[in-house]
């Protein structure tokens, strides 16, 4: 939605237009110099059924000073394609809450791995260079929705480069511990993205699950099924 008027704290952009849907994302920008002082705001709701209720309640009306907004609906699109960008564990996290309840929906981690081999470099009597160790996590989890009778599985694997001797032991158990961390919100985003939800205009939520055809970290599927080991999948 694109919204013309006299510029409002981005603040009290978010606040207003929140209480109308779950909001994607959403800025302000100052009018062109040639044009008379005012502001455009680009809001983006997940769902166009609050984008057109957003439209229809704000349209002509005084939100945010004496003269009223303008508000319309975005309806030109890029004729180049482009990938779509996956929302973030956190995003994910916001939309399932919003949607699902905050009792709704559930994920669980089916194996956390290591695959660092850190010690095993270590131990190797080799003459050749050794290549930069690395810390490397691998992650499978869960995305249940019991309301649906519906789960989604979720992989995620990171890789950060590690220099010991710089960094020292201190440091070195703290990038660990937030390297561990990067693959589990990882599969939390790769699980969502196998989910469909459509909002009804009623109000009622379908969920439809979609897996992707494409190879996660570009690994075959036998070797993730050694990786993860969890029956049914």
């Amino acid at each position: 939605m694109c919204l013309f008027g006299v510029g409002p704290p981005r603040s009290a952009l978010f606040t207003a237009f929140s209480q109308l849907g779950l909001l994607y994302s959403g800025g302000v920008f100052p009018n062109a110099p040639v044009a008379r002082p005012g502001f455009c705001a680009i809001i983006k709701l997940y769902s166009a059924r609050d984008a057109h209720r957003a439209q229809q309640a704000c349209h002509e009306k005084h939100l945010f000073q004496n003269s009223p907004v303008k508000l319309h609906l975005g309806t030109k699109h890029k004729a180049v394609q482009h990938q779509a960008l996956a929302l973030n564990s956190s995003q994910c996290q916001e939309l399932a809450n919003y949607y699902f309840g905050f009792n709704g929906w559930s994920k669980r981690i089916i194996k956390l791995q290591d695959l660092s081999d850190l010690e095993e470099r270590e131990n190797e009597d080799t003459t050749e260079p050794l290549q930069k160790e690395s810390l490397k996590f691998f992650c499978a989890l869960e995305v249940v929705l019991p309301s649906y009778e519906g789960k989604s599985l979720g992989v995620g694997m990171v890789e950060e480069p590690l220099d010991k001797l710089q960094e020292g032991p201190l440091s070195f158990l703290m990038k660990r511990k937030t390297t561990q961390k990067l693959p589990i919100k990882k599969a939390m985003s790769d699980a969502f993205q196998k989910l469909l939800v459509a909002v009804l205009e009623s109000g009622k939520i379908a969920v439809e699950y979609r897996p992707c055809e494409e190879i996660t970290d570009a690994r075959t599927q036998e070797e993730l099924h050694d990786l993860i080991q969890a029956p049914g999948y």
